[in-house]
């Protein structure tokens, strides 16, 4: 069942009159037809990252492709970053060296299975984007992340969470929260969206 705006508690709204805009940041691969990145992207109707290369990724291109794209976002509302695994990634590159006005921009983001590029058995294509940023996101930071998740480990999502300023989640059992692991709607991850929404709301009432 699509989620409401009320079966989730919060102010998505999922039209036009939502008070922020999304920006959905696949992985290696990108996230096929039935990943709840692609399921999200239509019921949030969020904008949404297309990298040239999803097979060989570049960390230098990825960032640019996630850079032009938020700029094409038009700036009336907030934006908020749905990152999965090398996408989480990307942000927190991207977040080092984006101009500040431009990281302005950006409300908060939630970082799903944070790939970890240092790990001793990472795939070949993706080691040019470590070593992974170790410094504070100038945004709220949820991190999700699973006690068996083959792409990091949950203490090393920990660890990640703890350099990024982000709250984290470890959930037991579910992979890498994707299609593989059983993951399509993925109905229940709207809960830490929320969460995450709750605390910018009550970050720009600070």
């Amino acid at each position: 069942m699509l989620p409401t705006a009320a079966s989730i508690e919060s102010p998505i709204a999922l039209n036009s009159k939502a008070p922020y805009h999304f920006l959905v940041v696949p992985g290696w691969h990108g996230s096929e037809v039935d990943h709840w990145q692609s399921h999200w992207t239509a019921q949030l109707q969020a904008y949404r990252v297309e990298q040239r290369d999803w097979h060989q990724p570049d960390r230098l291109q990825w960032v640019d492709t996630f850079e032009a794209t938020l700029r094409e976002i038009p700036d009336d509302r907030p934006v908020i970053l749905i990152g999965h695994s090398l996408g989480c990634i990307t942000i927190a590159h991207w977040a080092l060296d984006a101009a500040p006005a431009l990281r302005a921009r950006v409300a908060g983001a939630l970082l799903v299975a944070p790939a970890d590029v240092e790990r001793p058995d990472c795939p070949e294509p993706l080691q040019n984007f470590a070593p992974i940023p170790h410094q504070p996101l100038p945004f709220p930071v949820h991190v999700v992340a699973s006690t068996n998740d083959p792409a990091a480990t949950a203490q090393r999502a920990l660890a990640l969470s703890r350099f990024w300023g982000a709250e984290l989640d470890v959930l037991a059992g579910v992979g890498h929260l994707n299609v593989a692991s059983g993951h399509h709607q993925w109905e229940a991850g709207y809960e830490f969206l929320n969460h995450l929404m709750r605390r910018i709301e009550q970050r720009l009432a600070a």
